[in-house]
């Protein structure tokens, strides 16, 4: 065990103006930072017309994703670099650094020559600026975390650290909330034009509130204690990676602990909003006012679950949360379709489309370099069910026969693309493919007078719940688990692992899953088998530590 489990003075009644302070300069630079980080997922879709352009809409994307999870990989390692420095030379010097890097990548996001103008250029700069977010986020949560549990009392860190907890959601709330008042003062086609440059550009203004306030704040009361006593660690990766006893929690709090946090997490807030935009084919801004209110009305659970940690624990909550997600997020995404776009629902329900097909003839249509053709019959047949978001399951057909598409009893027959009439047969194909879907009930887009806004909302804010209990007590958790000395180092790598990977490559994940296999509900198996493993890993081998002293070095 990394430390030995020592019980805490009791907890003092209120809270002091310079414990406010503290929490209050962290968490509005980490909302910040947040907000940075997560308007290029907010706006995945329209990035993705600008910088990956000459590829077919599916492989576009899906592209514009792992742009996105670009940022998600690298944060381990700068967990990893940042984590050192805040174990060896402070914490409040190296968030500082983290949030410099952090609010100038983004702001140069605004001014990036899109693929139209430089070609391959604009998506390499592109990914290239999410990578140094992604660096510097690795290193931002943990300083903030560790520095604001370091400053609790004993019996208070649950509810000092949840403050920082709201950070991420606060911060997409905030970037939802700035992407919709551009969408509200311009056109639609003055912001995919250029209007979506903004928020990022007022990231300039941001990083100097931030940077200022920061500069401010006095060095954690922990860390000055260990360097004057001399305490501080001469080499915290060595002492967090390569000396067992540590190395073991590091790898149980990841997989009994953030893996499922961060699934739910995503699957909560990112991949819900995916859903119902590319899924659910909700106009973007209806999809982000009902993320927005939903995020709105759950924020506040953060800090009721991480106060509610300090009194029963930090596990109890957190392996709750794990479990309830796993075992309704069926029923709610389905309850998403049937509220949110009934004529889907119900066209799914009634003349259910399934594509009949050899499966040697079927390709997964990602295409990294623009330059694959899918002419199977059983591709283009695939292919044009995608591009309306129509849902479909699969049956294998006899060998080298041609695929159908049956919508209900209706059957369509696809074509070779690669045939010498291919452009007549498609022409035929398409008109046949419209007529059957339209005659089904298989919308164009979800109508909003049909939507049931108040039952999305509701159902929205449950997922929003339900990443609340998972993530309110976890900094507590994981700051608990490591003595003072590699902290920042111990606590912010699996943090990073687990919402960098598990988590940042959610929508990636299940969004290839969906394209895979036709199933609108089928990349929700990725975030439910995460979460139930977590459960169990947690559950019998990580300790409860919510009464352990944290100021040994």
């Amino acid at each position: 065990m990394a430390q030995a489990t020592v019980a805490g003075a009791p907890a003092r009644a209120g809270i002091t103006p310079e414990e406010r302070k503290v929490i209050f300069a962290s968490s509005l630079g980490t909302v910040f930072e947040w907000y940075d980080f997560y308007l290029y997922g907010s706006l995945a879709a329209i990035i993705a017309k600008h910088f990956f352009a000459g590829v077919n809409e599916t492989t576009s994307f899906i592209f514009a994703l792992l742009a996105f999870a670009a940022g998600f990989a690298v944060r381990p390692f700068g967990a990893i670099v940042f984590g050192r420095l805040g174990d060896m030379i402070g914490r409040k010097y190296t968030f500082l650094v983290t949030i410099l890097i952090m609010g100038l990548s983004t702001a140069i996001v605004g001014l990036l020559p899109t693929y139209a103008s430089i070609g391959v250029a604009a998506p390499v700069i592109l990914i290239t600026l999410r990578l140094l977010q992604g660096l510097a986020l690795g290193g931002e949560y943990g300083g903030a975390a560790t520095y604001v549990a370091e400053h609790a009392p004993n019996g208070k860190r649950g509810f000092f650290t949840s403050w920082i907890q709201t950070t991420a959601t606060l911060g997409l709330f905030l970037s939802l909330l700035v992407i919709l008042a551009c969408r509200t003062f311009m056109s639609t086609e003055a912001f995919d034009a250029w209007g979506w440059r903004i928020p990022f550009l007022l990231s300039i203004l941001l990083l100097a509130i931030s940077v200022y306030i920061r500069m401010q704040l006095s060095e954690s009361p922990v860390f000055q204690r260990m360097k004057a006593e001399g305490k501080a660690s001469k080499a915290p990766l060595t002492e967090s990676f390569a000396r067992w006893d540590n190395l073991k929690i590091v790898i149980l709090s990841l997989i009994g602990g953030t893996a499922g946090q961060a699934v739910v997490w995503y699957t909560g807030q990112f991949y819900a909003l995916f859903f119902l935009t590319q899924t659910l084919k909700i106009d973007a801004q209806t999809a982000n006012l009902l993320i927005a209110a939903a995020l709105l009305a759950g924020t506040p659970f953060f800090v009721f679950f991480g106060s509610m940690s300090d009194r029963i624990g930090r596990k109890p909550i957190i392996m709750a949360g794990c479990l309830i997600a796993a075992l309704t997020y069926f029923p709610i995404f389905k309850g998403l379709t049937h509220y949110a776009n009934p004529a889907m629902f119900e066209a799914q329900r009634d003349f259910p489309v399934t594509v009949v097909a050899d499966p040697a003839q079927c390709s997964f249509q990602f295409d990294p370099v623009g330059k694959a053709r899918f002419t199977s019959s059983c591709d283009v047949a695939k292919s044009a069910l995608a591009r309306k978001a129509i849902p479909y399951t699969n049956q294998a057909a006899a060998p080298g026969s041609i695929a159908q598409i049956k919508v209900g009893d209706k059957v369509i027959a696809s074509f070779d693309g690669a045939a010498a009439d291919a452009k007549e047969q498609g022409a035929a194909f398409t008109a046949a493919l419209a007529a059957a879907l339209k005659n089904a009930g298989y919308p164009e887009k979800a109508d909003p007078e049909r939507m049931n806004k108040l039952a999305v909302w509701l159902l929205l804010t449950v997922l929003v719940i339900y990443v609340t209990m998972v993530y309110g007590p976890i900094a507590a958790w994981l700051v608990e688990l490591f003595p003072a000395r590699i902290r920042y180092t111990s606590m912010s790598l699996p943090y990073h692992i687990g919402n960098g990977w598990f988590g940042g490559f959610l929508p990636t994940t299940a969004f290839a899953m969906v394209a895979a296999t036709g199933d609108i509900y089928y990349g929700l198996w990725y975030p439910i088998v995460v979460a139930l493993v977590t459960f169990v890993v947690g559950v019998f081998f990580l300790p409860e530590t919510k009464d352990r002293d944290i100021h040994h070095a």
